[in-house]
């Protein structure tokens, strides 16, 4: 148990990671001179770099278990990253300590899934990893109103250097508690980097894969760098509302991992659980795409909404895991999850490009009205190839 509270622990500081530039986007705009594009690049290179560290963090999981390779990441990168950014003086060096947090937070999540996978039955899974998500994710909240008044006391760069001590610290209560499940032993082409090609010829998967690579995006590209440009240029928010709005948005997204968690026991199917969901979130997206200058309380609402809807991330895993062969369950997961933040990484660089193009400055609703629109048709898009998958029941 022990292990598992230090990789909470470690999981909190990679969810705060994923998302605080929202935050911090109008004090870098004024110290270092940074663009919208640019914080959408550096944030788009954490989820980059932290989906393509999944195929190596896969074969290191399954080769030398969660201990080492969650501990020595987590401090190389995520600590090293952070004490970068906090004596960064360009939008580059943003760029490049987002890269290094991203790598040193890659294997935290993977490194949970791996021991719950190894450790309980398989019918747990999907509770476990998406309560796991939950308590993690109040390290979102802590990226909202809490970081701002801290921000707002200390300053950035102080914030940011504490926050690269304490990833230092948890990465060496990760080396000293966590300890490693029984090993597998792969034989063959199954070995290292192969594995993958075994998974990625399941068919089985295809039809799960588009939609755990778009489902998290829209949550988190709106929770982790939107909602602040989003809420000061169309509604004329400030820092503390947007903090205010941004916080229940995160305390929704911790309630809908916990309320998907046992809804596979519930109802005997992961899949349309999944379906109701994911409806649930294109609806309310699409809302926000025909209505963008709504008001500043019902955006608020409609956050919450996308916030509990978009969530689905644990039962996405566990219908996933459900087909997964055991030899090959840490390359599975880190697959999947590549899918996942990849997804994230890839529509956070994808966004940036179409919010610019569709920046009007006589109507400033016009680049985000472009940017829920682009979120509902990549969604809708994802879903209707989900609608064909095999179910996977507990």
């Amino acid at each position: 148990m022990a292990g598992i509270a230090a990789l909470a622990l470690a999981y909190f500081l990679s969810q705060f990671y994923r998302s605080f530039l929202a935050v911090l986007t109008p004090a870098l705009e004024a110290d270092l001179g940074a663009t919208k594009a640019q914080l959408s690049f550096a944030s788009g290179a954490w989820f980059i770099a932290f989906a393509l560290m999944q195929f190596a963090v896969g074969v290191s999981l399954d080769r030398f278990g969660p201990r080492r390779t969650a501990g020595i990441l987590l401090a190389a990168g995520g600590g090293g990253g952070a004490l970068l950014f906090a004596a960064a003086t360009s939008p580059a060096m943003i760029t490049a300590a987002m890269t290094l947090i991203g790598i040193g937070c890659a294997p935290v999540l993977m490194a949970s899934l791996f021991i719950f996978a190894k450790t309980f039955k398989p019918a747990r899974f999907a509770v476990l990893t998406s309560w796991f998500v939950a308590l993690g994710s109040l390290g979102n909240v802590s990226g909202a109103a809490p970081f701002a008044a801290a921000v707002e006391s200390f300053g950035w760069r102080g914030v940011m250097a504490g926050l690269g001590i304490a990833t230092l610290l948890s990465a060496l209560a990760l080396v000293a508690l966590v300890r490693d499940p029984e090993r597998e032993t792969a034989g063959g082409r199954n070995s290292g980097f192969a594995g993958f090609g075994e998974l990625l010829r399941m068919k089985v998967l295809w039809l799960i894969i588009p939609l755990t690579a778009l489902n998290y995006a829209p949550a988190a590209g709106i929770r982790g760098l939107w909602a602040g440009p989003y809420l000061a240029d169309v509604h004329g928010a400030d820092a503390l509302a947007i903090g205010q709005a941004t916080l229940y948005m995160a305390l929704a997204m911790v309630a809908g991992s916990f309320l998907y968690g046992p809804l596979d026991t519930v109802f005997r199917t992961r899949k349309w659980v999944v379906i109701v969901g994911n409806a649930v979130s294109l609806g309310t997206i699409s809302y926000l795409a025909v209505m963008p200058a709504t008001s500043l309380f019902t955006v608020t609402v409609l956050f919450v909404v996308i916030g509990i809807s978009g969530m689905s991330y644990g039962m996405l895993m566990a219908h996933a895991r459900a087909f997964l062969p055991p030899h090959l369950i840490g390359r599975g997961v880190t697959l999947m999850n590549f899918f996942s933040i990849g997804g994230v990484g890839a529509m956070q660089f994808a966004t940036g490009g179409v919010v610019t193009a569709a920046t009007d400055a006589a109507n400033p609703a016009a680049g985000y009205q472009a940017l829920f629109v682009f979120y509902a048709a990549m969604l809708a898009a994802t879903l209707a190839v989900y609608l064909f998958s095999r179910d996977a029941r507990p």
